[in-house]
């Protein structure tokens, strides 16, 4: 079972494979963050000759597996099904009551997710979607999968998430869906954008593959949008290794999400066009891909979906620390949350204030890492990639989007972090915030 660490953007030596740590349960306790730049070695940078707050070094993500999440694998192999087995069907049942939803169709993968959910809503060649450039590139390319364009909307620039009143100044008559990205676990504006869909006749494709766990307004995400993707990639809340599923209320769209997974083919008498010619007769009634889950990477999810309530916990946990030390720290901006979301948050972003510093991104990001704490940058603006300038995409799109890039990094934040290496990230920042301080 692999348990190395999930490395940030730097290029760190691999390091070797550890047991997971013990998250500790007890309230974080809080450091006492300088409030000038003291000459002391202590308060000096790393990266400019100081004492860094730490030895080791600390990443971005890691999952947490344990002796059960060992076990349900080892349950698989023993088993007379390694994939199309039973497992499948219970995860989704699982994913279905965690989340209210009707339907869920798990898959390999967050990407083949979000391609299935164009393909059943069937997007095709001359229509659009309309999303943040603030993603995985994925969200985008989901269109250009089913020969469409993405079209790219601005981001509010306080909650991050898409602002629903850019999605709706874009919609025209190719629109067919929103693929609304819940970022960093966020919900997205329900409320806003739910209307603004119905009311155009297009559907909303809930992009959360941060957001396993979040909840909007009393309504777990899973259940709200026309269709939900999730991802369950090792830096998520929840992990298969690698995985996916799409979970919709809508039984039209669930049976086109499971001919979309498995190559089109089915048995079900109603959707084949021919009567069976006997048990072994099947037919590929639509152009479908290979997009199974094994049961293997199900029995891990299943198992990993047993902790979910204590994951979010702990990240809720994390994320407050972080608030109450960065809110009153001169230099940087906290990400603000939108009163209607209870988020299990995947990712937390740090954003620099260009005004109140004298270092850049990259040189606020370098220092973290002399430090010991090594922050990745989540994301590069879609349409900055060379495939997308090539499409005609320029810079100046989506001036908030591009704004919080140039300025924003992501700490630390998983479950198996202690309360020390919370601390350190916490004196890291504030450490170097003081010293680069306008």
């Amino acid at each position: 079972m692999n348990t190395t660490k999930e490395k940030s953007n730097n290029s760190e030596a691999s390091t070797p494979a550890i047991k997971p740590i013990e998250a500790s349960t007890s309230t974080i306790k809080p450091i006492e963050a300088s409030t000038s730049a003291n000459p002391a070695a202590t308060h000096i940078p790393a990266i400019e000759g100081g004492t860094p707050v730490r030895e080791t070094k600390l990443y971005y993500g890691h999952q947490y597996l344990d002796e059960a999440d060992y076990e349900a694998v080892l349950e698989v192999l023993r088993s007379d099904y390694l994939t199309c087995g039973p497992k499948i069907d219970e995860l989704e049942e699982k994913l279905c009551e965690i989340t209210g939803a009707k339907h869920a169709v798990a898959c390999s993968n967050g990407t083949a997710a979000l391609h299935m959910a164009c393909m059943a809503a069937g997007i095709g060649e001359g229509d659009e979607i309309i999303t943040t450039p603030i993603t995985f590139a994925a969200s985008a390319n989901c269109a250009l999968y089913c020969g469409a364009m993405p079209v790219f909307a601005d981001i509010d620039p306080n909650t991050y998430n898409i602002d629903p009143d850019a999605v709706e100044r874009l919609i025209n008559e190719k629109t067919k869906a929103v693929v609304a990205v819940d970022y960093t676990g966020q919900a997205v504006d329900h409320d806003r954008l739910d209307e603004i869909c119905r009311r155009h006749g297009i559907l909303l494709i809930e992009d959360a593959a941060h957001a396993v766990g979040t909840f909007f307004d009393g309504r777990a995400v899973g259940s709200i949008a026309d269709m939900t993707t999730f991802s369950f990639h090792p830096v998520k809340t929840v992990t298969s290794g690698e995985g996916g599923a799409v979970l919709t209320n809508d039984d039209e769209l669930y049976k086109k999400l499971q001919l979309a997974r498995t190559h089109g083919i089915t048995r079900d008498p109603e959707l084949m066009e021919h009567e069976a010619e006997g048990p072994w007769y099947y037919e590929m009634v639509n152009l479908g891909y290979n997009y199974r889950l094994t049961d293997v990477q199900a029995g891990l999810l299943i198992s990993q979906l047993d902790k979910l309530s204590m994951f979010k916990e702990r990240r809720k946990e994390i994320v407050s620390r972080y608030n109450e030390a960065f809110t009153k720290l001169e230099g940087v901006i906290v990400q603000q949350e939108h009163p209607k979301s209870d988020t299990c948050r995947h990712l937390y972003i740090l954003r620099l204030d260009p005004d109140k510093l004298t270092v850049n991104r990259r040189q606020f990001f370098d220092a973290m890492a002399a430090e010991g704490v090594c922050c990745n940058v989540h994301y590069i603006p879609v349409y900055y990639f060379p495939h997308y300038m090539r499409l005609g995409f320029k810079k100046g799109l989506c001036p908030n989007a591009e704004a919080l890039y140039d300025n924003m990094m992501s700490l630390p934040l998983y479950y198996s972090m202690t309360d020390k290496d919370v601390n350190d990230v916490i004196e890291a920042v504030s450490k170097l915030a003081d010293y680069f301080r306008v």
